[in-house]
């Protein structure tokens, strides 16, 4: 998210808007873009070389469950099979994909939005999208910590939803009030909850679906967010530049709206909560993966 952050404030600063002067346009994207791959580099071999295969511990009953299992059993097809039977995952899918595409569609066409109303305001543009992402991390955060003490998965996860939807709302209808402090507040509450949501969709599905790979269920959940997210920029961005950014945002709305039905419908059964409480009122102790 942190990433997302600069993501926002650091393109208008380093290609300000020079319409009369195409090269130097095009120098200065060359200039971020060759950054961008210089970083990513960087980051993709200290992956190779800090990140280990596993922790030495496992870091819950249920990890060392699932590790007891030999490799060799384990089927990426059948897991694939199984997620797609299980209809409360399918439901989250959907749900999921839902609210994570319509903040990608909303962080894709923040600029747009904003320069609709407040010309020439490129660079506070990145600024609300910078207050949008600090605020979701601050939201997934105590979201986070909400979720590892009360353990109510499905109701947060929905009152998350509604809280968003909400902020979405009052986001489209402040837009054009011609004050830009109200889209910096509005942005920042709605980058709150929607990014808050991200986390807690996460856990929600590994809650579901234990003792299938978390990674299977977490790249699922990607790509359906991918998906909805195409598409929800796609469309937003067609009715941004052809009506205004209010019939945009009211088109989100109405999906997140859908989102919300989906998420109620989910039946909660916490597999992996339950097999972490039997074993708590056990006199266990951790051991290492390699025992």
């Amino acid at each position: 998210q942190l990433g997302t952050a600069i993501g926002f404030l650091l393109p208008p600063v380093l290609v300000p808007n020079t319409p009369n002067d195409i090269d130097l346009m095009a120098h200065n994207i060359g200039i971020m873009f060759y950054g961008t791959a210089i970083v990513s580099t960087l980051l993709f071999f200290l992956t190779g070389v800090v990140f280990e295969e596993k922790p030495k511990y496992p870091p819950s009953h249920s990890q060392a469950v699932l590790q007891t299992k030999p490799p060799e059993d384990y089927s990426y097809k059948q897991s694939i099979i199984n997620l797609f039977k299980n209809i409360p995952f399918i439901l989250l899918l959907i749900s999921y994909g839902i609210m994570t595409g319509a903040f990608y569609s909303v962080s894709t066409l923040l600029n747009q939005m904003i320069v609709t109303h407040y010309e020439g305001e490129e660079v506070n543009a990145g600024r609300i999208g910078l207050t949008l992402v600090v605020a979701g991390m601050v939201g997934s955060i105590i979201c986070g910590l909400w979720l590892d003490y009360t353990k109510t998965y499905k109701q947060t996860t929905l009152i998350v939803y509604i809280l968003s939807f909400i902020g979405l709302l009052v986001f489209t209808f402040t837009l054009d009030l011609g004050y830009l402090i109200v889209v910096f507040v509005t942005g920042g509450a709605l980058g709150f909850f929607m990014t808050g949501y991200l986390p807690l969709g996460f856990e929600f599905a590994v809650e579901i679906t234990y003792p299938e790979s978390e990674g299977t269920s977490s790249g699922l959940l990607n790509a359906s967010a991918q998906i909805f997210g195409i598409v929800f920029t796609l469309v937003q961005g067609k009715l941004t530049t052809d009506y205004s950014p209010r019939a945009g945002n009211i088109f989100l709305c109405a999906w997140i709206f859908v989102g919300i039905i989906l998420t109620a419908l989910i039946k909660s059964d916490l597999r992996r909560h339950n097999v972490n409480s039997g074993i708590m009122n056990l006199d266990v102790k951790a051991v290492s993966g390699d025992s």
